[in-house]
C-alpha cells in the first residue's frame, strides 16, 4: 500500500522509484519536523543503498511539486512537513528544538483584520513563534 505522499506523487504523475517510495514513506511515517541529514538517516535503515545526495534531490523535487513543506526555524537547518491540507502555525522551542503545531481562530480572525485595516485580502500567511519554557519566576508573574 501507498504512503500519504507517495500517492500524492503518483497522482501529480510522476515517476516513483523504489528510492523515492523509501524516502515518501519515511517523510510520510515522520511525526517531527526533519531535516534531510534526520530524512538520510531514517532512509538508509530502510536501504542502505540512499545517498545523502538522492535525499536532497527527492526532498527538492517533493517541494517544487508542493508535496512538502520547507522550514527554516531558526536552528540554520531546512526541516521539511508534508504539505497539510488544513492549515497551522508553527511555536519552535528555541531550547530543545522542538515544533509543535496549532490552530488558533483569534489569531486567523486578527490577521485578516490586520490585511484588510491595509487594503488588502489575506491569501496566505506562515506564522512561526519562538519561545522558550517558562521558568518559576515567570510562573510567578
Amino acid at each position: 500500500m501507498a504512503s500519504r505522499i507517495e500517492q500524492r506523487c503518483i497522482d501529480k504523475g510522476m515517476k516513483m522509484t523504489e528510492q523515492r517510495r523509501v524516502i515518501a514513506r519515511v517523510i510520510s511515517e515522520s511525526v517531527d519536523h526533519p531535516d534531510v541529514e534526520e530524512l538520510h538517516r531514517r532512509a538508509v535503515a530502510i536501504d542502505p543503498n540512499i545517498s545523502i545526495a538522492t535525499i536532497y534531490r527527492t526532498v527538492r523535487l517533493f517541494e517544487e511539486a508542493n508535496i512538502l513543506e520547507r522550514h527554516d526555524f531558526g536552528d540554520g537547518r531546512a526541516r521539511y512537513e508534508e504539505a497539510a491540507e488544513d492549515h497551522h502555525d508553527h511555536l519552535i522551542d528555541m531550547q530543545s528544538g522542538r515544533v509543535i503545531e496549532f490552530q488558533n481562530a483569534e489569531i486567523e480572525a486578527l490577521q485578516r483584520e490586520v490585511a484588510r485595516k491595509f487594503g488588502y485580502k489575506l491569501v496566505g500567511h506562515r506564522l512561526e513563534l519562538y519561545a522558550v519554557p517558562l521558568t518559576a519566576n515567570d510562573k510567578a508573574e
